[in-house]
């Protein structure tokens, strides 16, 4: 396996493919680089080269005790863009994912970034707070942890075969494909690690990373996501970076890049080439 090693010893696990301008994705939870596969099989046939990693405490990466924390998530990702030297990348982050590159260049500044993109994203921030009024109670977030520590398994199966990919609403046609590659992903990441990432995704503030980027930005979101409501995410997000492109995507779930990942493929190489 591809992998290098953090400055606190954590192993992380890499694919890259292909090759040409440098295209890095960071996964959500509880999931893995395996999630971007649909985009980047797609960019690498269209002469990029792809790069994804595995969390720490996801996938193939190490699972240590600490670290699991949006700081150091980004720290890890500038590693990874250091370990390969990579420059003129252009980042896209899906729902956590979308955390950690907006956290990553809140601390690393944009010097090696074209371009951005926020898919599903998680900030500027999930909690409802009196600052944000439109963010989602503490309670779903605590019930969330109560399940993970009941049952991850079944956590995993009813979210993905429930609101996840939006199988839960009228007319949907559930894949039982999807369901199971969601919680295969699901299990393979540490028991400890996914549990503190819930805490990492829903309490992070991200408004001052989201006002630091000056890179040409892409944010897209489904108007049905019920994991990351669209109004207090992708479209408070778009209003916060200066001259970000905004996509509704108009029925889509949160789980879009496979559900619409023929429109969503087209969106990225536009972006990428616009």
């Amino acid at each position: 396996m591809t992998t290098f090693t953090t400055r606190d010893g954590t192993q992380i696990y890499y694919k890259d493919w292909g090759s040409g301008q440098p295209i890095v994705f960071s996964h959500g939870w509880p999931l893995n680089a395996d999630s971007w596969e649909s985009q980047m099989i797609f960019l690498a046939a269209q002469g990029y080269r792809v790069i994804a990693h595995d969390r720490r405490g996801h996938g193939r990466s190490s699972q240590p005790w600490s670290g699991n924390d949006m700081d150091t998530y980004a720290d890890d990702l500038a590693q990874l863009i250091e370990h390969l030297d990579l420059r003129d990348a252009v980042l896209f982050g899906f729902s956590t994912g979308g955390g950690e590159v907006a956290r990553y260049i809140g601390r690393h500044g944009t010097a090696r970034v074209a371009k951005a993109g926020l898919i599903s994203a998680v900030p500027p921030l999930m909690l409802k707070t009196e600052a944000n009024p439109g963010g989602l109670p503490m309670e779903v977030f605590d019930g969330i942890r109560q399940a993970s520590l009941a049952d991850r398994s079944q956590l995993y199966k009813d979210l993905a075969s429930g609101p996840f990919f939006g199988f839960n609403q009228p007319g949907a046609k559930p894949s039982a494909g999807m369901v199971d590659w969601f919680w295969l992903q699901g299990m393979a990441a540490g028991h400890k690690n996914a549990y503190d990432c819930i805490k990492a995704f829903s309490e992070t503030d991200f408004t001052e990373d989201l006002k630091k980027i000056d890179v040409p930005t892409l944010v897209v979101h489904g108007d049905a996501d019920q994991v990351v409501p669209i109004e207090a995410s992708g479209i408070a997000s778009a209003a916060l970076v200066k001259g970000s492109t905004l996509k509704i995507y108009s029925g889509a779930p949160h789980g879009l890049t496979d559900t619409h990942k023929d429109q969503l493929n087209a969106d990225l190489l536009a972006f990428i080439k616009g």
